[in-house]
């Protein structure tokens, strides 16, 4: 959707931005982050030519967008800033019509159109129209710059530090909003953001950098378990993969390789490899598939007179009853499915219930306990 090709950009003797290499795709929102001077909100008024590159390409859908007409390449692409943007002069009701009236949008599908935005950010059309943006609160402003940029319906917003003048509620209630809103509208979003906490909350992916290079372009998730070097990892936190423990999924904390038999095995078999291995039961796959197809118990085979028997020739042996994880199971949900069903060992299986791991209570405790470990360290 928007690339990025060797991008640089020198203000006088300052190189701002150093052959930069980006590309955002159709429908994602991507935070751009990092500290001030970086060159982030350089790199966000380049996509509407604010700002032209000392050298390289942006392409948009494919277009050398320095071959487009400057002013309807803007029109085309909604812009959210911190102090809103707003004309005071104008009433809310103008201010978000005035770029559709310019394209000449059709009266009655203005007005339902202008209806429908005040909708989706939440404020009554009868009480907010006819309004100024000084009778507004800031988080009020902020929602009207919103429906603003979202006026003509552009495939693309950009957004620069639109929440950062808020008090911390309202702009935790603006980010929830955005989030809704992404997930109906599917747009091209580009935020940039000098909160850590920000971007992981909305972004699909998340582009950090420092003196005009980008570290590292990748999704939260990856970001916080894998820094690309030590300055990533100090200033995403150390610690902050605990602030967003649905990041934390079975994978990353589950047993790879546990301890299984085949459905062929015998009784006494499968008994000598739990006595050896020191565990009480024992994952029953079908070896060729490694298709879970049941549990066994030492006390229950135990039981059994004739022990060279298959375990195959007596299924009733096995449980096959019993939960199972997805590897991408999040933390918090494992924690309450362990809690409530009161259980220390859980097969992991993928959609087709091909064995991937097991997860045991033991290594959840493990992974929290890592946590105080880490922050005692610090």
């Amino acid at each position: 959707m928007i690339e990025f090709k060797s991008i640089s950009k020198r203000f006088k003797n300052v190189t701002v931005l150093k052959n930069l290499d980006l590309k955002i795709n159709k429908g994602e929102l991507v935070s751009i982050i990092g500290e001030s001077g970086c060159g982030k909100t350089t790199l966000l008024k380049m996509i509407n030519r604010l700002i032209e590159p000392s050298s390289g390409t942006i392409l948009i859908k494919g277009n050398n967008i320095k071959k487009q007409n400057v002013i309807q390449l803007r029109r085309n692409i909604g812009y959210v800033i911190q102090q809103t943007g707003l004309f005071p002069h104008m009433t809310v009701k103008q201010n978000i019509e005035l770029i559709p009236k310019i394209e000449n949008i059709d009266p009655k599908k203005l007005e339902k159109n202008t209806l429908n935005l005040m909708s989706m950010i939440g404020l009554e059309p009868d009480k907010f129209l006819n309004r100024y943006p000084t009778e507004l609160s800031g988080g009020q402003q902020q929602r009207i710059g919103v429906a603003r940029a979202f006026a003509t319906d552009p495939e693309i917003i950009l957004m620069d530090e639109p929440f950062s003048a808020l008090d911390p509620l309202t702009r935790s209630d603006l980010q929830d909003e955005l989030i809704e809103l992404q997930s109906k509208l599917k747009k091209t979003i580009v935020f940039v953001t000098h909160d850590m906490d920000e971007a992981i909350k909305i972004s699909d992916r998340i582009c950090i950098m420092k003196n005009g290079k980008i570290l590292q372009y990748d999704t939260p998730e990856n970001i916080l378990k894998s820094p690309a070097d030590s300055y990533v990892e100090n200033f995403v936190g150390k610690n902050r993969i605990w602030t967003s423990p649905e990041f934390i999924k079975v994978k990353d904390i589950m047993i790879e390789q546990p301890v299984v038999a085949s459905i062929d095995s015998t009784i006494i078999g499968c008994l000598e490899v739990m006595r050896s291995r020191k565990i009480d039961r024992i994952l029953i796959i079908d070896l060729p598939t490694k298709k879970l197809k049941g549990i066994v118990r030492a006390s229950k085979l135990r039981k059994e007179e004739n022990k060279t028997k298959r375990i195959s020739e007596n299924p009733r042996l096995m449980d096959t009853d019993f939960i199972t994880l997805s590897p991408e199971e999040n933390i918090i949900n494992t924690l309450k499915i362990v809690d409530e069903n009161h259980i220390s060992t859980i097969p992991v299986v993928d959609e087709n219930f091909i064995l991937k791991g097991l997860l045991t209570k033991s290594s959840l405790v493990t992974t929290l306990s890592q946590q105080y470990l880490d922050m005692e360290v610090e």
